[in-house]
């Protein structure tokens, strides 16, 4: 392979790693290439992103390298953080939110269990909107984290407190049986008096 392409392979996993960022040896271990072609790579990356217009710029701290967002653009990112938050939820999202706000605090595996999915990325955003909060930890193995709406969540919702939430559809079809059933008593008690 030419230098280009592990070039190439060395921004893609730099990328990838995110805030954890990679180290020199990290890197040649993953691509198999010696350490030497790491820093190599690395100071011309670094080369590109200050001598160009792009968006990224390459940092190192404790011996990790880490791609980031160049501070000059920073009002930007402030904007996309911004219309984010305004932005519609997902249905994945909207489906976690609800199984919060119904079966609070809950945990993220019983959210898992009741969607039938994993469900880390839609509680992270939800947490990130401020829609639900940390609510404590389950006193069970694990000690796993549970959840429960915020007072953002009342407020966007236009609600004064979790019991002003409507009922679920199973509660619906419960209350109207109930409620023709009574009719049905009701009137059977009339006819027979």
């Amino acid at each position: 392979m030419d230098l280009k392409h592990y070039k190439a392979i060395v921004e893609g996993l730099l990328f990838v790693s995110g805030s954890d960022g990679l180290t020199i040896k990290q890197m040649a271990t993953i691509i198999e290439i010696d350490q030497d072609t790491v820093r190599h790579i690395l100071e011309e990356l670094t080369y590109d992103y200050e001598r160009t217009d792009r968006g990224f710029q390459l940092l190192e701290s404790e011996k990790h390298f880490f791609l980031t967002s160049k501070s000059e653009h920073a009002e930007y990112f402030k904007k996309l953080m911004t219309s984010a938050h305004t932005s519609k939820l997902s249905q994945a999202g909207l489906e976690t939110l609800a199984i919060v706000a119904y079966n609070q605090p809950v945990t993220r595996a019983e959210v898992e269990d009741i969607r039938g999915v994993k469900s880390d990325r839609p509680i992270q955003t939800l947490l990130s909107r401020g829609l639900i909060e940390e609510a404590g930890r389950k006193d069970t193995i694990g000690r796993p984290m549970m959840f429960k709406t915020s007072l953002d969540f009342l407020t966007y919702f236009g609600l004064r407190s979790i019991e002003e939430l409507p009922p679920l559809t199973e509660q619906l079809i419960d209350d109207q049986i109930t409620e023709e059933a009574d009719l049905f008593f009701n009137q059977l008690t009339k006819e027979e008096h």
